[in-house]
């Protein structure tokens, strides 16, 4: 084939690619429709096979040139174009998606948080009252006998190894997060078995800290933390509700739909979850065991939880109109 029909017959691919990366000049990939993206990536496979071709049987060192530069110029921009798009979803994720999800699932977090409270409030009273009460929700007599009852402060240990304490926590509580989303699939009771188990428990430590006369100490220690913490806790929570309900409750969809549709949400909002347990496991490790005023521990736990609660029910609202459901 002559070099002058091969690009009569062929520049109209060119010219479209060259268009296509114009467009993508002004603005990002995602921004272009479904069909100009498959165009884009017909067009570029099109033009790289031309180039293939000049270099093969074409002895016109500028066409050969000019092929070359498109094909360096679109794989540049639509391979740039794609790791950038990475960036962006993470961003969209958590200015967007991880909060609109919160909005829209939210009465699984508070049916999580009350379960909590209700069992947190059983386990204290249970306890001050009896204290062998404690033993139900399974701290043994030895444990209360070497710790609450001699008066040990274990929390402080935190304090001699910040960072493997700090690096132990995190892990633990992203291992509870994930264990209550877990328990989802046996039809949300495990769930609601993980919200009423770590209530009551918390709830008989703190009693026994009171009746041993220094439960306002862990109480100040749990509340720089406990904020972030807890809440992802019921968030855990509600995801694994969520679970249970499609299992249970799948309304007008099948059960498969269902379970595709809130296991979405679900995922969604233990993912978010897991950069605010970073989060709130330096905090336990770094400052809570520190030997600083309470009042420093309270206004953490007053900001972290105005920021927190501030961010799940305003941002991602600019673009769209919500109301709770």
């Amino acid at each position: 084939m002559s070099s002058d029909k091969f690009i009569h017959e062929r520049k109209g691919a060119w010219q479209r690619l060259e268009d296509l990366l114009t467009l993508l000049d002004r603005t990002r990939l995602r921004r272009l429709h479904r069909e100009e993206v498959r165009e884009l990536g017909r067009t570029y496979r099109r033009v790289a096979s031309d180039l293939a071709v000049a270099r093969a049987e074409s002895r016109d060192p500028r066409l050969v040139n000019y092929l070359n530069n498109l094909v360096i110029r679109a794989h540049g921009r639509i391979y740039r174009a794609g790791s950038l798009e990475g960036g962006h979803r993470v961003r969209d994720f958590f200015a967007r998606d991880f909060p609109r999800t919160f909005r829209r699932t939210w009465r699984y977090t508070a049916t999580a948080f009350a379960v909590f409270m209700i069992f947190a409030a059983i386990g204290f009273i249970g306890t001050k009252w009896d204290v062998e009460f404690s033993e139900i929700v399974g701290i043994d007599a030895g444990w209360r006998e070497t710790r609450t009852e001699a008066g040990v402060r274990w929390w402080e240990e935190l304090n001699e190894a910040n960072q493997v304490g700090g690096a132990f926590i995190m892990a633990n509580n992203i291992s509870v997060m994930f264990q209550a989303f877990a328990y989802g699939a046996l039809f949300g009771v495990g769930t609601l078995y993980a919200m009423a188990f770590n209530g009551a428990h918390i709830g008989a430590v703190l009693a026994l800290t009171y009746r041993a006369g220094y439960g306002n100490e862990l109480l100040t220690f749990m509340s720089a933390h406990g904020v972030i913490e807890l809440s992802c806790i019921f968030l855990a929570g509600g995801a694994g509700l969520l679970i249970g309900s499609a299992m249970l409750l799948p309304a007008d969809l099948s059960r498969l739909d269902a379970l595709r549709l809130r296991g979405r949400e679900a995922i969604q909002l233990i993912v978010g979850c897991v950069p605010l347990l970073v989060l709130a496991g330096i905090i336990e490790g770094f400052i809570s065991p520190a030997p600083v005023s309470p009042i420093y521990k309270v206004s953490i736990a007053v900001t972290t939880g105005v920021a927190l609660y501030s961010y799940l029910a305003l941002a991602g609202r600019e673009d769209a109109k919500e109301n709770f459901q």
